[in-house]
């Protein structure tokens, strides 16, 4: 039997060659986020957690109520979309984590997501 639950998360990233400086090691890379309720029950957007990691292994723990200023609310198969942004300090790292959720009848949960590559163009093949 399948979950109730279910939130499909999907993210592109692209680097901000234009508010970037590589000569000072900052390097901005914008994410679009995709979020679609694949479950059977309206579900709110609570709060993020994000955890970005640059290629020295150094950690930046991002933690936060909603995405862009919003809670979003979704019933069955609705999404929501943003862009926002993340500075680390090398050409290459990546980005995961997960936002809670709580759906309309009470229940609480984590909805993960997959880890991405925050990497200048044509730097790997």
């Amino acid at each position: 039997m399948s979950s109730p639950y279910r939130v499909e998360i999907e993210v592109r990233s692209h680097y901000l060659k234009d508010q970037s400086q590589p000569e000072q090691e900052s390097y901005v890379f914008a994410y679009t986020v995709t979020i679609r309720n694949t479950g059977k029950i309206p579900v709110r957007l609570l709060s993020r957690h994000w955890i970005i990691t640059d290629a020295n292994g150094k950690e930046q723990e991002v933690r936060g109520e909603g995405v862009v200023g919003e809670q979003p609310y979704l019933v069955p198969e609705a999404s929501f979309q943003y862009t926002s942004a993340a500075m680390i300090e090398t050409p290459v790292g990546t980005m995961h984590g997960s936002y809670q959720m709580h759906a309309d009848d009470g229940h609480l949960f984590d909805a993960p997501i997959s880890a991405f590559r925050l990497a200048l163009p044509n730097i790997l093949n």
